[in-house]
């Protein structure tokens, strides 16, 4: 199966922005760690800090859903509970 590329925009209540970053950060070293994980970045808007975007590289779509079954999801999910204002998740294949 070819490789899998994720873009995930998450936009932060304007109130909740530091709790949702240091929430997303703690999901980085874990998730680097697991396995098929090839790139995991971390983004801030300049212009919003209330935008954040994961830039993702997986061996396999197969592989990145584990990850998105992974208890660090659900822990991340549920600490930002009601601070996430939209979650979009885009998942992409590299053609060029």
């Amino acid at each position: 199966m070819s490789k899998l590329t994720i873009v995930a925009n998450i936009h932060a209540n304007s109130e909740k922005i530091e709790l949702v970053k240091a929430e997303l950060e703690k999901l980085i070293p874990i998730t680097r760690a697991e396995k098929g994980c090839i790139q995991y970045d971390l983004h801030q808007d300049n212009e919003n800090p209330a935008h954040f975007l994961f830039f993702e590289n997986w061996e396999s779509r197969d592989l990145w859903q584990d990850h998105m079954n992974a208890p660090h999801l659900a822990a991340f999910l549920k600490a930002t509970e009601g601070a996430v204002a939209e979650l979009a998740i885009h998942e992409m294949s590299h053609i060029g």
